[in-house]
């Protein structure tokens, strides 16, 4: 079956599996959502079901998304995704996702926004190295050196690693395994590590390729 949900990256820990063996772990508050409609390949053109999660002032969420909330019968939430399903017959508007649709050992994607470091240089962006740190270099040691172009072709290529915004961009890392699952506390604990810093959202889908 195919499962996703929405939740909060919380931090990293570390467990002790049967064995007695460490295993670090990234804590994820999953859910609960609840599903605002179901979207059909008849009515649609495709099978889709539309999730809220987050809590979220009424005042702060606008008329035409107040009108689809009411018509779910579900408060209004911060965050909506949509999830797409060749089967949707087993979910019903208002119906709640908590974490417990997850099992221990389930292999999932985990898709959110990497953390953001705003402008930089090519060695911090892509680890390139600096100029020598001898006389007659400075004050030009980090910068990013020669573009390889003379007159022909007088430019430089696209896709040439320069400086620029680096980070905060959606990276989705796949095959990752569930170590335990807190229905009770909606807790799941992710083997290694995911996108985004801390109080970030994140998706937690069946993987696509397991």
């Amino acid at each position: 079956m195919e499962k996703a949900i929405i939740g909060t990256k919380i931090g990293m820990t570390q467990v002790f599996d049967e064995d007695g063996r460490v295993e670090p772990v990234t804590v994820v508050m999953a859910g609960p959502c609840y599903v605002t409609q179901i979207k059909t390949s008849e009515k649609d053109g495709y099978n889709a079901v539309q999730v809220g999660y987050g809590e979220i002032k009424a005042k702060n969420v606008n008329k035409c998304l107040t009108g689809a909330y009411k018509k779910a019968g579900v408060e209004p939430k911060r965050v909506l995704k949509e999830f797409k399903y060749d089967d949707v017959s087993k979910y019903s508007v208002g119906q709640v996702i908590k974490a417990d649709m997850f099992a221990e050992g389930d292999i999932v994607d985990v898709a959110g926004v990497t953390k953001g470091h705003g402008f930089t240089g090519v060695i911090k962006r892509w680890n390139q190295q600096r100029l020598k740190m001898t006389h007659g270099v400075g004050p030009v040691h980090r910068e990013v050196g020669s573009m390889g172009s003379r007159t022909t072709p007088g430019k430089v290529y696209k896709n040439k690693k320069m400086p620029g915004h680096y980070g905060h961009e959606a990276v989705t890392v796949q095959n990752l395994k569930i170590i335990r699952v807190d229905a009770e506390r909606n807790l799941i604990l992710i083997k290694g590590s995911i996108p985004g810093p801390k109080k970030s959202i994140v998706t937690i889908k069946s993987a696509a390729k397991a």
